[in-house]
Parts: C-alpha cells; sequence; structure tokens
C-alpha cells in the first residue's frame, strides 16, 4: 500500500490548533494522491494500491452535563465517544471553529484529531479543474479502479441524518450529520448541477422555480455590488465574478446547468445564494440533498402556486404554516408521519418582510396575504384526473386538509429541511386558480410576471436580512434536533 507519513492521533485544548492538525492531514492526503495520479497520468508504473484517508475529529465524555442547556448544538447527547470524518478544512474552517469550541466550552474535553481508516476516493481529491482522466487511454483508465480507491456509496449514505443510523458495538457515535465521503460527493454534484463553486455558496439561500425571479435577482445583484451595498461580489454560472472597480472573472458557460446558482456575496457568508430548480419535487430534493452539507443557516421558497380559494386573487401571496406532502420524493427518508412544523423565527421574518414591500400592514394584509397549508403534488397535470367513481380525488383531499394553495416543491423543501436542520420557509405567490376556472394562460401570465416577480423577490431578501439580525443559535432552534443529536449544527 503506497499511503502518505501517517500522521498520528493527538489531543488539543485549543480549537485553532484542533483545526492546524485536521488541515495538515487533510492536505498531506490530497497532495499524495494528486502527486500520485498525476504520475500515473504521465505514463509512470505504480506498483501498489494508492491510499490516503481523511481526517477525524473524537471526542469522549463521561458525563451527560454540559455548559449551557439552551442550546440546540454543540454538545453530545450523554457520555461516551463521539467521531467524525472531516474533508475540506479550508472551505469549512469557520464552520469547524465554532463547533470545536462549542464541545470545548460545553463539555471541557480535549479534541482528538488523526488519521481515520476513511479512505479518500481519487476522483474527490482533485483540484476544480483537474480533468487528468480525460486524457488516458481506455486500458489505463480501467486500471485506475486496481490502484486507486473510488467513491463507496456505503460510505455516504443519510442514515445519520434520517435518525435510522445504529453504531456497531464499540463503534463511536456520530459528531456530525455528514461523513467526509458524503461532504465531498455533495460538492461535486453542487458544481455539477449549479455550475458554480461550492466556495461560493452563502448561509441563506433562495430557491425559486422561475427564471424571471434569477433575471430579476442577476439585475439586484450586479447592481449591489456596484454600491456600497454590504455585498462584495455577485458570482454568475461559470464563476463569472462581478466586483466594484474589477473587470468580469471567469467565463460563462456554453450552456446554463440544470439549476443555475447565482451568489451576492458577503465576507462572512451572511449573504444571499438564489437557485432556479425548475419544476418538480425531484429538482427540489437533489439540490437540497446537496446544500444541506455547506449548513446554511436558512432556505427560503419563493416561487408560484395555484391558489385554492375562491376569495384569492392572482397576485396574492402565501405563507406556508403546514403541508400537504403528495410530492412522494422524500417517502423513503422522512415518513409521511413525520410533521413538518412552522418555524417561528422564518415565520415572523417573512411576514414583517411582505408587510414592510408592500407597506401594508395589519389587519389590511390579511387582504393581500393568507397564512394556511400548503399542498405539493409530483403530478403536474392532476386537474386532469379522472374525478368520477373513484374513492377520493385531488380536489376532495386539498379541501379535507384545508389547504390554500397547491405547488410542487415547497413541501419538499420544507421536509429536507426539517430533515437536514436547516431552517426553512415558504412564500408563495398565486398565479392562476384552476378550481375557479383561472388557468394560466400566456397574456395572463407575463402581466402577472411583470408586475409581482419584483416585489415577491425584494420580500425575499429582506426576509433574508431580517434573518440575517438573529442569532445563528436563535435560528438553528431545539425544535430541528432529535433525542440523540449530532453535537455539529
Amino acid at each position: 500500500m503506497l499511503t502518505p507519513p501517517f500522521i498520528a492521533p493527538a489531543r488539543f485544548d485549543d480549537p485553532a490548533e484542533a483545526l492546524a492538525q485536521v488541515r495538515r492531514i487533510y492536505d498531506g492526503s490530497v497532495d499524495h494522491l494528486r502527486d500520485t495520479l498525476q504520475r500515473y497520468v504521465a505514463g509512470e508504473a505504480i506498483g501498489q494500491h494508492v491510499r490516503a484517508c481523511y481526517p477525524f475529529v473524537r471526542v469522549q465524555t463521561s458525563t451527560v452535563a454540559r455548559a449551557d442547556s439552551r442550546l440546540a448544538y454543540g454538545f453530545v447527547s450523554g457520555p461516551g465517544v463521539y467521531e467524525t470524518t472531516v474533508t475540506r478544512p479550508d472551505l469549512f474552517a469557520d464552520y469547524l471553529t465554532q463547533q470545536f469550541t462549542l464541545l470545548r466550552r460545553n463539555h471541557g474535553v480535549a479534541l482528538e484529531v488523526g488519521t481515520s481508516t476513511q479512505p479518500i476516493p481519487v476522483h474527490f481529491s482533485l483540484a476544480d479543474n483537474d480533468h487528468l482522466e480525460g486524457s488516458l487511454p481506455a486500458d489505463r483508465r480501467l486500471a485506475m479502479r486496481d490502484l486507486f480507491d473510488l467513491p463507496d456509496l456505503a460510505a455516504m449514505d443519510d442514515g445519520i441524518a434520517n435518525g435510522t443510523h445504529e453504531p456497531a458495538p464499540g463503534e463511536p457515535r456520530p459528531l456530525s450529520l455528514f461523513t467526509a465521503p458524503r461532504v465531498d460527493y455533495s460538492l461535486h454534484r453542487l458544481r455539477h448541477y449549479t455550475g458554480t463553486a461550492p466556495e461560493h455558496f452563502q448561509n441563506f439561500v433562495l430557491f425559486t422555480n422561475y427564471q424571471f425571479y434569477i433575471d430579476e435577482f442577476i439585475r439586484i445583484g450586479r447592481a449591489a455590488v456596484a454600491e456600497d451595498s454590504g455585498y462584495e461580489r455577485f458570482v454568475e454560472p461559470g464563476n463569472v465574478t462581478s466586483t466594484k472597480g474589477q473587470p468580469l472573472t471567469g467565463t460563462s458557460p456554453l450552456r446554463l446547468p440544470q439549476m443555475p446558482a447565482y451568489h451576492l456575496t458577503r465576507s462572512d457568508r451572511s449573504g444571499i445564494t438564489m437557485v432556479n430548480i425548475g419544476v418538480g419535487p425531484a429538482n427540489a430534493k437533489t439540490i437540497t440533498d446537496h446544500i444541506a452539507v455547506l449548513r446554511p443557516h436558512a432556505w427560503l421558497m419563493l416561487g408560484h402556486c395555484a391558489g385554492l380559494r375562491n376569495t384569492q386573487q392572482l397576485g396574492d401571496y402565501v405563507l406556508a404554516h403546514g403541508y400537504v406532502r403528495e410530492d412522494h420524493v422524500l417517502d423513503e427518508d422522512l415518513p409521511l408521519w413525520v410533521p413538518i412544523p412552522a418555524l417561528a423565527e422564518v415565520q415572523v421574518a417573512l411576514e414583517q418582510a411582505v408587510a414592510e414591500i408592500t407597506r401594508v400592514e395589519g389587519y389590511e394584509l390579511k387582504k393581500l396575504m393568507r397564512t394556511g397549508t400548503v399542498a405539493s403534488t409530483d403530478n403536474r397535470n392532476w386537474e386532469l384526473l379522472p374525478s368520477r367513481n373513484v374513492p377520493t380525488t385531488p380536489e376532495r383531499r386539498f379541501s379535507q386538509s384545508r389547504a390554500i394553495a397547491l405547488d410542487m416543491e415547497s413541501a419538499t423543501i420544507a421536509a429536507n429541511g426539517f430533515r437536514f436542520r436547516v431552517p426553512y420557509g415558504t412564500l408563495l405567490c398565486v398565479s392562476d386558480k384552476p378550481l375557479h376556472g383561472e388557468i394560466k394562460l400566456p397574456g395572463m401570465a407575463n402581466t402577472f410576471y411583470r408586475e409581482r416577480v419584483d416585489q415577491h423577490l425584494r420580500i425575499g431578501m429582506r426576509a433574508v436580512e431580517l434573518l440575517r439580525e438573529q442569532r445563528p443559535g436563535q435560528l438553528h432552534s431545539r425544535k430541528l434536533r432529535s433525542f440523540a443529536e449530532v453535537a455539529f449544527q
């Protein structure tokens, strides 16, 4: 086995020193893999299996006591040994420092850092622009599988997040929702789906299902970085970056990726990322599965919906406080009997943002916005389902659930937020009323989009500003944590 020099486990009382040790192990492992792969691509014969492993972080406690019982994270659930593998300490430096600091403060125990036995897949060691395999002939590309470790799906499932993970006897309990291979997998998927590097993602994320919102976000974002707005850069697919007083950098892609992302950044990563997820719950699950590893402070859905009540008007807003999940994409991960509650901090911020941007408040706000249940379906043409001689119909179910709006993505985004402990919220805009004969047609839709998109987007951005003013510990509240929760936020 061809491996880098082994770095034995060591104990640290200083979180900064623990992070530095994580960096040393990770950088040494990645350099080893990159160097060996480059030599292999250059034609050198590699006679041994090549392996390098992730660093791990471990803590051990003998008591249930902790410093502050009000915290939602930063502590382990009881006596025992807890451990996780770690990747990309450059990207997660601030996050890891915070988690290490909280563990030290709450338990007063040392942080043990060492080299794990979990191999780093060679693909996860490549830099952003490395495409070394493309120059290999077919036989040497095939032989790579014998020489280097490849991604192992068994090492990156979501059992911890889903609450189904059961450590084997003598195995440490998890410190984090995600193992290092799971994080690396998602970081690579984010590049593929969004066309931007994970480094650009911010801690507040807006999702939309219409390009109209993205067009407006681009206009607002470019203008914001040209002013003294507190935002530093605006990043578009291809990592095309606008900075005040500087020429554009990056290269626009020949075609947009499947779910393009745009980032209005701040120095502390508290800016806004906006992603056009397109239509459907599958896309909504896919992108939130991967953004979740970045541990954002909140994500919000801003999209269009069908209004289900006759009293609603086109352009009215819907603030979701509950969800009917007929989207089905999370049925295997999050059982339907699990409720998806509204989060007070997010609800208050969204309602306040609507009042501020529309300049309507109090009782008058009820004319413009309804709070209630949103149903999400995986059938875009649910209206065409048979309605005669059938035991139930979508219309009947929506009525029984007291739903006030219907879309295809909101329940998925909220449910995955609940599942991954990411605060979530939904503010939709009524674009049609199919149960009442007001079907979305081109002329009606174009007028609606022009009149509402800018206002709706500004409401979402204002809600982010209000959430940003809160402490992260207040936003990541205990209501999203399970019985024996992992320590990392």
